[in-house]
């Protein structure tokens, strides 16, 4: 374990676990995508990286969710995977987001993040549902963790180092 380990989240494979191919990492990356998840990973080739883990703030099924929530950043994970080093290198970026009638529109700003990031939100809305009884309209929990763990777990499963960087060229 490196010095700054725990400032940047890297983490390595546990002893005695064999590093897989690129291409099996990849898939198993990819494999982590389903329906039910509110993120996504997906080609980082538009971004000129590998892979890119993100919100699916765009995503029919998820744009009311995440407008209600008022959820106000577009979190991503920018993955490229160095086969000489057998480590994944990371960065996290987040962007901010305005909403106009329920519709996400990345608005222009001045704020911007690049490095690694811990961060939660959370929310619960209690009102009359539609049969005019009280209750819980709707409950969000969006936390990076929930993106960023899979990614690690999967990556250190395959025997690579999960490499995040903070400073410097991903």
């Amino acid at each position: 374990m490196g010095l700054f380990d725990f400032i940047t989240g890297s983490k390595s494979p546990a002893a005695g676990v064999t590093r897989q191919p690129p291409a099996t990492l990849r898939a198993a990356l990819l494999g982590l995508n389903r329906d039910s998840a509110p993120w996504q990973v997906r080609d980082g080739a538009p971004e000129g990286v590998d892979l890119v883990a993100e919100w699916k703030i765009v995503e029919a099924r998820w744009v009311e969710i995440f407008a209600k929530a008022s959820l106000t950043k577009v979190f991503k994970i920018l993955m490229k995977l160095d086969e000489a080093k057998g480590e994944v290198r990371a960065v996290d970026q987040d962007w901010t987001v305005e909403w106009r009638a329920g519709v996400p529109t990345l608005a222009l700003s001045a704020e911007a993040f690049r490095g690694q990031k811990v961060e939660m939100s959370f929310g619960t809305a209690i009102g009359f549902r539609e049969d005019f009884s009280p209750g819980v309209i709707y409950e969000y929990r969006f936390a990076t963790g929930e993106i960023k763990t899979p990614l690690q777990d999967a990556v250190l499963a395959n025997g690579w180092r999960w490499q995040g960087v903070a400073f410097g060229k991903l």
